[in-house]
């Protein structure tokens, strides 16, 4: 149950960091509450995942899953640079995050 805890924070830190860009700094209300919202939830699955999960592990699968799909949302979304480098950085995160996970089933 704790990667599916894990998996969740992560999804949830994508969409505080979204949020962060989509509230103007701060400056937009209901975006800005939905942001810290995200930020708790994500914060608080990410604790429950460390209950079985070691901190290391937990914390870098979370902090990659966010770095992907923040990082894609951006290309995609917002149209960041999408460079061979930045994608084959990225993707070596997300090799990382198969090996911590196949390390500690």
């Amino acid at each position: 149950m704790s990667w599916v805890y894990l998996f969740f924070a992560g999804l949830l830190e994508i969409a505080w960091a979204i949020g962060l860009k989509a509230s103007d700094g701060f400056s937009r209300p209901l975006i800005s509450a939905a942001t810290i919202a995200a930020i708790l939830a994500s914060l608080g699955l990410l604790g429950l995942a460390m209950r079985t999960l070691p901190m290391g592990t937990a914390y870098a699968v979370w902090s990659g899953i966010g770095i992907i799909g923040t990082t894609l949302i951006g290309v995609w979304f917002f149209g960041e640079p999408a460079s061979i480098a930045r994608l084959g950085c990225i993707a070596l995160i997300a090799v990382g995050i198969v090996g911590l996970k196949l390390l500690h089933p």
